[in-house]
């Protein structure tokens, strides 16, 4: 089969390797019908180290179940399925608190012998607790949305489900990449009163009031938190959804919560240490919180949400490869030609 890797910063190669197997009776072997590049492929795109064995890339597919092995349960061959970015048992304590990708007995694609998604086949560990099935026929049209479930729309959503957000709230989303558009989205899904979306790209932020933003910010820094403030009488925003992962981001998040706020981090952070002394949180007495989204605890919901149309994440893709031209997927993303990828093997 193919499968896509990348051997350093800036070098993503296809190549022809065999086929996953059935390792544990725990696993399944899923063919590949949809995948896509993440902005989170863009940090190593930017920075890996170059080596002489390729690191598989991809890790957000839906697909259809090839091989089943001997303990896998709630499954059948021929299903259509969407997997989280991480597999999961959905049974372990921090499964069962809504926390999986802490899962005790699960991992990342790409990682720890398991290969990438950005591939024509993919081996899926802990099969019955990661993969979910698609119920009924569903329409061609609607697949993008479902694959938008896999990752982005679903740590869209992750921000805002951390940042409790709601009715009376007013948001600010740091970020017009496709998880902070599908944190609007989100967040206009909860009630959200006003949601500013801080961002500089017209077509992004077109997108992102289509999606419910109220108002667009496009400055930065001072400037930036300044007019957040002017929008917001002074006081700042309940929640700020923080979906870039670079300091500045985060600089801009404390600048503009209010007192007694929310800083609700789903970006990949970039850095090491944030300020969390009396001039960023402890002042105000604000919360941050936030992390790699625990998917599978959403997405048995979101789908009912896609297939009757009351959500439409897969507005986010906006442009598409085949596998063997994937490189150019990274490119285009890199280059800010395109918002989100998909991938067609």
């Amino acid at each position: 089969m193919r499968a896509t890797f990348m051997y350093g910063a800036g070098d993503v190669r296809v190549e022809e390797v065999p086929d996953p197997t059935i390792v544990q009776p725990t696993d399944a072997l899923v063919r590949i019908t949809l995948a896509c590049v993440c902005g989170s492929d863009l940090h190593p795109y930017h920075s890996m180290p170059t080596g002489e064995e390729g690191t598989p890339m991809g890790h957000e597919f839906i697909g259809l179940v090839e091989e089943l092995g001997s303990e896998v349960t709630g499954l059948k061959v021929g299903d259509l399925v969407i997997s989280p970015f991480a597999f999961s048992d959905n049974t372990c304590e921090f499964c069962r608190e809504g926390f999986h990708t802490a899962c005790k007995h699960g991992g990342w694609y790409g990682a720890g012998g398991v290969g990438g998604a950005q591939a024509e086949m993919i081996r899926v560990p802990q099969a019955s607790g990661t993969l979910v099935p698609i119920p009924g026929d569903v329409d061609e049209k609607l697949l993008p949305s479902l694959l938008a479930l896999s990752d982005v729309y679903l740590t869209g959503y992750h921000a805002a489900h951390m940042g409790n957000v709601g009715p009376g709230k007013t948001v600010t989303v740091i970020g017009d990449g496709a998880v902070g558009l599908s944190a609007v989205l989100a967040s206009k899904q909860m009630g959200a009163d006003k949601i500013i979306l801080m961002g500089r790209h017209v077509d992004r932020t077109g997108l992102g009031r289509r999606f419910g933003a109220t108002d667009v910010v496009a400055e930065r820094g001072d400037e930036g938190i300044a007019k957040v403030l002017e929008l917001t009488g002074g006081e700042g925003s309940h929640v700020v959804l923080e979906a870039v992962g670079h300091m500045p981001a985060y600089e801009q998040a404390y600048g503009v919560v209010r007192p007694g706020g929310v800083i609700s981090r789903v970006g990949v952070p970039q850095y090491e240490d944030a300020p969390v002394g009396f001039g960023s949180l402890f002042g105000k007495n604000v919360t941050l919180n936030g992390g790699p989204a625990p998917v599978r605890a959403y997405i048995e919901a979101a789908i009912p949400q896609v297939l009757s149309g009351e959500i439409d994440p897969g507005r986010v893709f906006d442009s598409e490869t085949t596998l063997d031209d994937v490189a150019e997927a990274y490119r285009l993303m890199d280059s800010r030609t395109a918002l989100k990828v998909l991938v067609r093997p």
